[in-house]
């Protein structure tokens, strides 16, 4: 399973991926969750860790890895993506559906999208369509919510839910919402599907 976590700019995307690790790090049995990060905005998969320890240091070095999508990161990372045969990656985005966007997911499976403004999705639902990327939930992210709406089915197969106040340094794997993703995640990369 490659999972991209897509959606708008400043949703929450890269909280998010964070806790999916955590959360998937908690399942029993589940397989580890390799992250890809794919946007050069300076958050890696490291950002968020550091942050919660010392977040001076995160935000110097995130300036000093920020730079800008150039034909050989763009590669780089779509070659990544491809070439990953572990069974849960976590592929982390940019909030744009771009070209370089499209190049890096090309090879992707399925998506978790997530928004502060559910208005803003379907740009994200077409560009699923138009690389045949199945998306598994779709998240609000209500950053000044007390609590987050669990997860349920739709009839199209499309979890639905929101979590609250997805903010850098906090620990947000033991939210109801991303604890229940992870668990879906695990269980699906776990059959192999």
């Amino acid at each position: 399973m490659k999972v991209v976590l897509m959606g708008p700019p400043r949703s929450g995307k890269s909280c998010l991926r964070q806790g999916l690790k955590d959360a998937v790090r908690r399942v029993p049995g589940a397989p580890y969750p390799f992250v890809i990060t794919a946007c050069p905005d300076g958050e890696g998969a490291w950002f968020q860790e550091t942050v919660n320890v010392d977040p001076e240091k995160a935000a110097e070095l995130k300036a000093a890895y920020k730079s800008t999508f150039t034909t050989e990161f763009v590669q780089r990372v779509a070659d990544s993506v491809k070439n990953c045969t572990l069974p849960l990656t976590l592929v982390d985005i940019g909030g744009i559906p771009s070209e370089e966007n499209r190049r890096i997911c090309a090879t992707a499976t399925h998506a978790v999208l997530l928004a502060g403004d559910m208005g803003r999705l379907p740009e994200w639902r077409a560009f699923c369509e138009e690389l045949n990327i199945t998306i598994l939930a779709e998240v609000f992210s209500d950053y000044h919510g007390q609590e987050d709406i669990v997860l349920v089915l739709g009839e199209d197969n499309i979890y639905r839910g929101s979590v609250h106040h997805l903010e850098r340094g906090e620990a947000v794997g033991e939210r109801p919402t991303i604890k229940a993703l992870a668990e879906i995640l695990a269980d699906m990369a776990n059959r192999g599907e």
